[in-house]
């Protein structure tokens, strides 16, 4: 599976459909949800972003770590106190796909305006 910009270009009277600038990685609701809930913020734990998403422990698990292999979400582990925590935080690849995301959204949504 590619990351990134839809690679199927039809060109119809030099113009591309928007479309093709969504995010292959960002289609899926799930990893758009979490990055949306990354996305203003410089990190999050990674309770908060689960309950916030309101997906379980392993879906946010397998999720993050597709989007941490495209280099879009960045994983920190440490500890407070003796308790083990999670961080999760947007790479810079990460908050340009998103934009470039939302960005065709609203294109594609003012096509019917």
């Amino acid at each position: 599976m590619s990351y990134g910009q839809d690679s199927d270009r039809g060109h119809a009277g030099g113009r591309s459909h928007p479309r093709h600038d969504l995010d292959d990685l960002l289609t899926h609701a799930v990893r758009f949800s979490i990055v949306a809930a990354l996305a203003g913020l410089a990190n999050a734990e990674f309770a908060a972003v689960r309950d916030s998403v309101e997906i379980s422990d392993a879906m946010l698990s397998k999720q993050v770590a597709l989007l941490e292999k495209a280099g879009y979400v960045q994983v920190e582990k440490g500890r407070v106190g003796r308790r083990p925590r999670t961080w999760l935080s947007l790479s810079d690849e990460g908050k340009a796909a998103y934009a470039r995301h939302v960005a065709a959204l609203r294109a594609i949504a003012d096509l019917t305006d």
